[in-house]
């Protein structure tokens, strides 16, 4: 029987329900926000979290807090979603583009570093680095690259909240700052977008939680509500977070450690029924991989294997289409499809697979079974 399978589906239990009621219910104000920026630098053990709207938002927020300015540049794996460049764009500055390590679909150490010998400006202020598949690039050296060239470093960890790396937890190493979100999934009607930036820099901190809301400087009464005279003092935003959008992602946040556990499981299944069939890779991983997506390669045709699977209710993802192929970029920058052959062959057979802790283990079962099944008869 044809099953339908999204890319993504949100765990939802009485305990989203409860944060909410307390915020809905509550007769004195009871800053949920407050209550997951602390939550956050618990389980992060970083010093500081600022919860914003989205991880999109924090992005923008961690480069404002920088002073980004026209000219600037920020170096990026070409094998990135588009809010990276997009949040650099709206500066005027310029994102610089990298190919990828093909093992790992992460930046190219070597060619991160060759930039910065290349590219020795005061312009060159940092790197948004992101973690694909909630998989950690070589940190160690990434750190030692960044400090010897003095840029610096913001991690993307929007799909990744929970990645460790040699044990430790990612967003309290020896990064400026790294973004997460409480929601992996790229969805148009996404519950909610909740995002955060973690850091261990007063400075830094202090700058963004300034400039989240609209640089206002003013008391609040107990409900949250503005004192009737404030002040502005830098050209801020408006990427706060709201108080049932921060009760939601309390909730999410306390089942983080569920959510990798039933990831794991199902990587695991996929693995092993998916290793042997032909026409499809699966890619290595380490042990401190969280599986936030799950990606195979399929050596032949990807886009009608990815539609025929479609055609049987399973829905499939890429993560992601290389930077340098998307109109803007390609004609801002004028760049050649060739210019980054890693990404190119990449992006030319990957495929994303449903992978969450709502995914049942019937339907990660019958996702094997399609994959089997077409395969099977793939030319």
């Amino acid at each position: 029987m044809k099953r339908n399978i999204p890319i993504f589906r949100a765990s939802v239990d009485n305990e989203e329900l409860n944060q909410l009621k307390q915020v809905l219910d509550s007769k004195d104000f009871l800053s949920k926000v407050v209550e997951l920026e602390n939550k956050i630098e618990e389980f992060t053990g970083a010093d500081y979290a600022i919860a914003t709207a989205t991880s999109t938002a924090a992005l923008h927020l961690a480069l404002s807090s920088i002073k980004l300015k026209r000219g600037d540049k920020i170096i990026m794996s070409v094998n990135s979603f588009v809010n990276l460049p997009e949040v650099v764009r709206h500066f005027d500055a310029e994102p610089i583009f990298v190919d990828i390590n093909p093992d790992d679909m992460n930046i190219d150490l070597d060619k991160f570093e060759q930039v910065l010998k290349d590219n020795d400006s005061k312009k060159l202020r940092g790197a948004i680095i992101t973690f694909v598949g909630g998989r950690t690039p070589d940190l160690d050296r990434l750190y030692d690259i960044v400090e010897k060239y003095g840029i610096i470093l913001i991690e993307d960890c929007r799909s990744s909240l929970g990645v460790t790396y040699k044990g430790k937890m990612v967003g309290n190493l020896r990064a400026d700052m790294t973004v997460f979100s409480t929601n992996p999934s790229i969805s148009r009607y996404a519950v909610s977008r909740s995002g955060v930036i973690v850091t261990n820099n007063e400075e830094i901190a202090n700058k963004a939680k300034l400039l989240r809301t609209h640089a206002l400087t003013t008391t609040y009464d107990s409900y949250g509500n503005l004192d009737y005279l404030y002040d502005v003092v830098d050209i801020g935003h408006k990427y706060d977070l709201s108080e049932l959008d921060a009760a939601y992602s309390v909730a999410q946040l306390k089942k983080t450690e569920r959510f990798v556990k039933r990831r794991k499981y199902i990587a695991a299944l996929y693995t092993k029924r998916l290793s042997d069939v032909k026409h499809i890779e699966i890619p290595s991983y380490t042990e401190d991989n969280i599986f936030t997506q799950f990606i195979i390669k399929v050596s032949r045709n990807r886009d009608a294997f990815a539609r025929e699977l479609k055609e049987r209710g399973v829905a499939t993802a890429l993560h992601y289409i290389p930077l340098h192929l998307l109109s803007y970029y390609k004609n801002k920058y004028s760049i050649k499809i060739t210019a980054f052959p890693n990404a190119l062959n990449n992006y030319q057979q990957i495929l994303s697979l449903p992978i969450y802790d709502s995914l049942t283990d019937e339907e990660a079962n019958y996702v094997c079974d399609q994959i089997i099944d077409v395969a099977s008869q793939w030319i």
